[in-house]
């Protein structure tokens, strides 16, 4: 009886840090994720999120263009993501090569000639992106803890003499690896 005792104590501490880096219950994680949408698009979106072992899956599947991304458990800060679902296979596999170790901008130039190559779909036309940051999620209150949401419009191969931008960054719209399939319009509204 004893030794049973604490072979479960054991279990459980063993057990412990699993669980603290476990995802949220997935209706947290829709609540959450969502966050990042218009809010007249919300109800309707599809959302992914992270099952116990840290694997994407999806969550809700929804009615609208929307794919909302739940914040990775896996990562200290706190970031949830909605985009157009024509993005979801450019997006699908920036994940994948992140997951492999790729980082930075060898996985952008990854994924901008498989796209160029035709293994992986990218919309020529613009597609767009919501990103929300925060310290966290108050799941009681339903709301983000000191969010900051900016805007991201894909707009492949898009240059500045194509678009009028610059390539600057700031806070005016500014044109982000100009003239790849990952061309984006970054519109980052100044922080408080």
């Amino acid at each position: 009886m004893k030794t049973n005792l604490v072979l479960i104590l054991l279990g459980s501490a063993a057990l412990g840090p699993a669980f603290a880096e476990d995802s949220r219950p997935p209706e947290e994680q829709i609540a959450s994720a969502i966050q990042a949408a218009p809010k007249d698009r919300r109800n309707e979106a599809t959302v992914l999120g992270y099952n116990a072992k840290g694997e994407v899956v999806t969550l809700r599947k929804g009615s609208n263009d929307l794919i909302c991304l739940a914040d990775d458990p896996a990562d200290k800060a706190f970031s949830v993501a909605c985009y157009h679902k024509d993005l979801e296979p450019f997006m699908a596999r920036g994940r994948e090569l992140a997951a492999l170790g790729e980082k930075g901008k060898e996985r952008h130039e990854q994924r901008w000639k498989e796209v160029q190559d035709g293994k992986v779909p990218m919309p020529r036309e613009a597609r767009m992106l919501y990103v929300l940051t925060g310290t966290g999620y108050d799941a009681a209150k339903g709301e983000v803890i000191s969010p900051y949401l900016r805007w991201v419009v894909y707009v492949p191969y898009a240059t500045p003499e194509s678009t009028g931008l610059s390539t600057t960054p700031g806070p005016a719209p500014w044109l982000m690896y100009p003239g790849t399939p990952g061309a984006h319009i970054m519109i980052s509204p100044p922080k408080k």
